[in-house]
């Protein structure tokens, strides 16, 4: 049976997990192709994968460029159907991707399907990303989802083609999300495959909490709303972040979180704005390729 599906690995000084993650890819029911996109790892990462007995594929650039980048990086070299976008620190049970091929399998207009990411507790981590009123991406426990989490997944390579690959500039944080977005702008649809089980250590290569966390965040949120949603919501919730990082110096009691940081967010409206001329001609192209509007899309959030 030819494989249908290439596994791309994203990894950064992840040599303490991304041996478990490359067994669990050896195991499993379905055969598929396996790239390990490495970001410059200067911890043994590169040697760890060398010798693991899979022989992935390796690509390794010369810089980090988060996992957004490494993505956009490795997927021109996937000649399969589908590929899969897998986090170095996730290890997926045996029959994860034969599940996520069959729920794409059974519906030709999903044009991506979302695992079931577990802790090590196994408690319940995400089954893909729901859609808040203010834009945010939250993890869904339950679906029908949004969109799907990057963690995890199984996407349609002609699909993501076709609504303009992977956004490479946000780095780190809702390239999935954005994704899904635009995916649904052109009238595919994003499933939930929580028969796709993963066991996540969730954070291993990142610091969730962090201010490099917070900025991605929200540096990202903001972008992706103005690259994908309707311009009034994308508008309003600009104004806003803008609004309270203006207001933050005036309050007596402001939250101990790194992203009400005055400096933090304020570098954030720096990076937006500077990145606005090619935000806004990103969306102008996306708009183009769309078949749905954009509203439409917005009311599909579920909040």
């Amino acid at each position: 049976m030819d494989a249908r599906t290439t596994v791309v690995v994203v990894t950064w000084r992840g040599r303490e997990h991304i041996g478990a993650c490359l067994d669990a890819l050896a195991g499993q029911t379905r055969p598929h192709r396996t790239i390990v996109l490495d970001n410059a790892s200067d911890d043994g990462t590169a040697a760890v994968v060398a010798a693991h007995p899979l022989a992935p594929e390796v690509i390794r650039l010369d810089r980090n460029a988060g996992y957004a980048g490494g993505l956009a990086a490795a997927l021109p070299s996937v000649g399969t159907p589908y590929a899969a976008w897998l986090n170095d620190d996730a290890a997926p049970a045996p029959d994860w991707l034969a599940a996520l091929e069959d729920a794409l399998e059974h519906d030709d207009r999903a044009g991506a399907a979302s695992a079931r990411l577990s802790r090590p507790d196994g408690a319940v981590q995400s089954v893909g990303v729901r859609l808040t009123a203010l834009g945010y991406g939250a993890d869904a426990v339950t679906g029908p989802v949004f969109g799907f989490c990057g963690g995890a997944a199984l996407v349609r390579m002609s699909a993501l083609a076709e609504v303009g690959g992977v956004p490479a500039g946000f780095f780190c944080y809702y390239e999935d999300t954005d994704t899904s977005w635009r995916l649904r702008l052109g009238g595919w649809t994003v499933l939930s495959a929580p028969d796709a089980v993963a066991v996540h250590l969730h954070g291993a290569s990142t610091r969730p909490g962090s201010r490099a966390f917070h900025r991605w965040n929200e540096r990202n949120r903001l972008l992706m709303l103005l690259r994908c949603a309707p311009l009034s919501a994308a508008v309003r919730e600009l104004a806003r972040f803008a609004a309270i990082t203006l207001a933050l110096p005036l309050r007596r009691a402001v939250p101990a979180a790194p992203n009400f940081a005055v400096g933090l967010r304020l570098g954030v409206l720096v990076e937006v704005a500077a990145r606005l001329p090619g935000t806004l001609r990103q969306r102008r192209a996306i708009g183009r390729r769309a078949v749905v509007d954009r509203a439409a899309v917005w009311a599909e959030r579920g909040e």
